[in-house]
Order: C-alpha cells, then structure tokens, then sequence
C-alpha cells in the first residue's frame, strides 16, 4: 500500500459509524503508512482534551484542523497539500467523498497517485439535487475510485457521475468485528441489570432520531403485547428525539413496557446487543428522499451478536440483511408489519436460533473488517 493521507470530518472521539467504519478501517492498515488529517471534534478544553487523549493512543500520525468541520477551501487544501508533501503520501483516501473529494485536482497536482472518495448515505442525497449533482459529478471526476456501501447507494450516485467515473466505482462497506460482538457478549449482565432477565426483549440500538423507526417500534407495541404480554422494548441510545420518544410511549400506553438506556459507552454496546432476542430498526426514507438509511451497520452487529433482526427498507438498509434469512425486511414506518414479524420471533424460539447462527455465519463469511481492510488496501 503506498503511504495514505486520510482527509476525513469523520473521526473519533466525535460519535457516529461513519467515525467508525473510518477509525476501524484505518487501524487496519499499516500504521508506518497513514497519516489521518482530521477536523476538531469539540472546541473547549474538555473536548480538546478527549480529542488528544484519543490521538495519542492511535497508532498513526493524526493531525487535527482548528476548525470542527473540514470545508474543501483554499486553506484546507493547502494545508492537506502540505501534509501529503511533508509525509512522503501517495495516495488519498477521502473518508467522505462529500465535499472533501472537490480538494483531489490540487492533491494530484501535488504528487498524489491514487485519491479514493468512500461515498456514505448522504452522497445518494447530492445526486438528487442539480447543484450538488454538478460537485459530486467533479468529483468522480477528479478521484481514481468512488466506493459505494450497497446497491441503492451505487444506483443514485452512479447517475450523477459521468459513464467512466461510474464505471470505476467499488463497493466498501463498513465491517463488523465479530471478536467484539457475538453471542456470548454479556447480555445476561445487562438483562440482570434492567430487571429484564425473565421478558422477551425486543432491543433497537441505535442514535434516536426520526429516521431509525423507535416511534414505529413504540406504536407497534400495543400489538406485540396483545401476543407477547411480558414483551419489553430496549431503545439503546441518545439524540434529540429522545423526549418526542418518551411522549409517544406515554401516549400509546405502552411507557411500563420501554426501556430507555440513553446513551451507552461503546464498550457496553456488545452486551447491549446480547441483552435482546429480537433486534429491531425498522428505518425509514424522510425528506423526499434526503434523508436515507445508507447500510446500517446496526443490523451486522446484531446478527453477528446471533440476533434475529427486522430492518426497514429505507436506503441500502436491506443490504444488510437476507431477507427470509437472518431477518426480515419491512416497509418502513409500518408498524402494523413491524408488530407481525416481531411478535413471530418472540413467540418462536427456534426460529430465533435459526436466524441468529445464518446471521453470524454471514457476517463472517462477508462482513469482516480484516476482509474490507484488504480491499482498501488494494485500492490504494
């Protein structure tokens, strides 16, 4: 692999599976060989703290911009020039393609051989819109590769580039550690914890924000119950549809059969997952079609976790599951369709078994981080 400038808002400490999928890859990769060049995550002395904390543990050079949201400016760019120069790169990867990937023209300028753009949910956002269209279309232009997570991704952002740029677009998708989650990860401990060590658990986690469907799984609860009475739902995670989420729950009737954890460390997230034995997002499509599920990674730790999972079908979402197979996929904010296949996993504890063990032979079949690490080798 030739040394590798990684230009990326997305990082950690900053939250989120973009942060993920880029720092898991990254670790991956021959440390010797990577210098990331990345945005603050927090001004003030207790986010500049956490952010250099992280940074000295990695194993790479990571250099950090002042600013919290890297913009592809004249400063940015010359600045990224600059690091490319002073460490010797060759290549570039652009942990999101949008709207970084507009500096490759003045990185290849600047001695820069291979420039690899990873497109995410938003991107599939761009192509929808003329004016964003036109950047993402200069994009593919001025990079070598434009990944794609999944077939609904690759279709939209395809359209915007031009034939030759499409052409050269490679599916890379985030992974899962399958060391980290699989079925033996704690979740008795967390069950034991929440008082839930006797209910069936319908777990969900995730950010809470509109798009995941914890409203449709709230909704869906009334007739989970009517099947299931003992049922419990555990909504993982926090964000800013939390209190909208406690409401509805109080609304429905249904507040003394949810569990709201807020958010929880990412070392606790295994045993999350093994506290349920149904996992459940049921996402949907918002804003015209802006606002879209791009894979879901949620679903391949649960089925690593040997988690039966019911998804939506917002985005790449399905890409993430064998219908019929490890889960099954349904419409969308439907919480009518979300109770009916919840309900018959909770009710079928064979079935359970039999989803979970086809889920986790598939993610290490296909999802394996050390397997995507290689194929972003190769790319650049």
């Amino acid at each position: 692999m030739d040394k590798t400038l990684i230009v990326t808002n997305d990082f950690p400490p900053r939250p989120g599976g973009i942060q993920a999928f880029l720092h898991n890859m990254a670790l991956r990769l021959d440390p010797d060989r990577v210098v990331v060049y990345a945005s603050t995550w927090k001004r003030g002395p207790e986010g500049a703290a956490a952010t250099a904390a992280f940074d000295a543990e990695q194993p790479f050079t990571v250099v950090r911009d002042r600013t919290t949201m890297l913009l592809p400016t004249p400063r940015v760019t010359r600045r990224a020039v600059q690091l490319l120069r002073t460490h010797g790169c060759s290549s570039v990867w652009f942990g999101a393609a949008a709207p970084l990937g507009l500096m490759a023209p003045a990185l290849r300028r600047a001695g820069a051989r291979r420039l690899v753009a990873t497109t995410h949910g938003h991107e599939a956002g761009w192509a929808q819109l003329p004016a964003s269209r036109q950047l993402l279309r200069r994009i593919g232009e001025g990079t070598d590769t434009v990944t794609y997570l999944g077939e609904y991704t690759r279709s939209r952002i395809a359209a915007a580039l031009t034939p030759a740029a499409a052409e050269r677009m490679v599916q890379l998708p985030p992974g899962v550690d399958e060391k980290t989650f699989h079925p033996e990860s704690g979740g008795d401990l967390v069950r034991a914890r929440l008082g839930l060590t006797d209910r069936p658990v319908v777990v969900c986690v995730s950010r809470l924000v509109p798009r995941k469907g914890q409203d449709t799984l709230i909704l869906a609860m009334p007739a989970i119950l009517a099947e299931v009475p003992d049922a419990v739902l555990l909504i993982v995670g926090g964000g800013p549809y939390a209190g909208e989420l406690r409401k509805l729950a109080a609304g429905t009737g249904v507040l003394d059969s949810v569990r709201f954890t807020g958010p929880v460390p990412w070392a606790e997230l295994p045993a999350h997952y093994g506290a349920g034995d149904v996992f459940a997002m049921p996402c949907r499509t918002r804003r015209g079609g802006l606002d879209v599920e791009g894979l879901g990674i949620v679903y391949l730790e649960a089925s690593a976790t040997g988690l039966p999972v019911v998804a939506g079908d917002s985005g790449g979402a399905p890409d993430a599951v064998l219908d019929g197979e490890t889960g099954w996929v349904v419409r969308g904010g439907s919480a009518e369709e979300a109770a009916e296949r919840i309900a018959l996993l909770l009710g079928d504890a064979e079935l359970r078994r039999r989803m979970g063990e086809r889920g986790r032979a598939w993610v290490e079949e296909k999802w394996r981080w050390d397997l995507l690490a290689e194929k972003l080798r190769a790319l650049l």
